[in-house]
């Protein structure tokens, strides 16, 4: 199932070290099977308050984004850009292509106190 790594990331001002991280950070996920999928894209915020910007990178399962995550070419780089970002990362499985919330909502119900 593919999996995704994607960050919110708020208060981002021009910095030698974050043009850097960005020049390296390809070179860390495609080993891994990533690949950007948003990145330096406007977003709409439909509800909510979301500053910033958001970056999701693609990976043919969580295995793959927990392996690039801890991987020492990422590591490295990573503090280029948590000493000029603030932000919020996470790992997260898609679901199936056959995924039906029918399915979940049942479950829900199920679960939901009798009347």
């Amino acid at each position: 199932m593919p999996a995704y790594a994607i960050a919110h990331l708020q208060d981002a001002a021009p910095h030698p070290e974050i043009a850097e991280y960005m020049e390296r950070i390809t070179a860390t996920f495609e080993p891994y099977g990533g690949r950007f999928l948003v990145h330096a894209t406007p977003h709409e915020t439909k509800e909510g308050d979301w500053p910033g910007h958001v970056v999701v990178i693609g990976f043919p399962d969580i295995a793959q984004a927990r392996t690039w995550w801890d991987s020492p070419a990422y590591q490295q780089i990573a503090p280029l850009r948590a000493r000029h970002i603030k932000g919020d990362i996470i790992l997260v499985e898609g679901v199936p292509t056959d995924y039906d919330p029918t399915a979940t909502a049942k479950a829900l119900r199920a679960a939901l106190p009798a009347d």
